[in-house]
């Protein structure tokens, strides 16, 4: 999280102008990056370790245990108790209420392109 003029800014509320400037497969290009920063290089999935480890560098890094524990079993869609790539971008779109709404135009414009 950022702090702009005394606001709290989360990463999520720029989604929908990444999206508008990158497009449907660049926005999924980005979101796939984002997750290869956070997983676990040896499992491919991002664990507890790996999230707690590399937080920081999605600017997350003010995050509590108990935090990094709810984000993961938040988007933990399958119970292993981790997040494979999938589960990860459905969490990101989950955390950005202005992607809810624009996800089936960017279904549809990714499919066509």
């Amino acid at each position: 999280m950022a702090t702009r003029g005394g606001a709290v800014v989360a990463f999520e509320d720029f989604f929908p102008v990444m999206v508008e400037r990158l497009g449907a497969r660049g926005f999924m290009e980005e979101l796939s990056k984002g997750f290869r920063l956070l997983m676990d290089k040896e499992k491919g999935v991002i664990t507890l370790d790996s999230l707690r480890r590399n937080a920081a560098l999605m600017g997350l890094s003010g995050m509590s245990d108990d935090d990094v524990r709810s984000m993961l079993q938040e988007g933990d869609l399958d119970g292993d108790g981790t997040l494979d790539e999938k589960e990860f971008c459905v969490l990101m779109f989950r955390l950005s209420p202005g992607l809810m709404k624009g996800s089936k135009e960017m279904l549809e414009e990714a499919i066509d392109s």
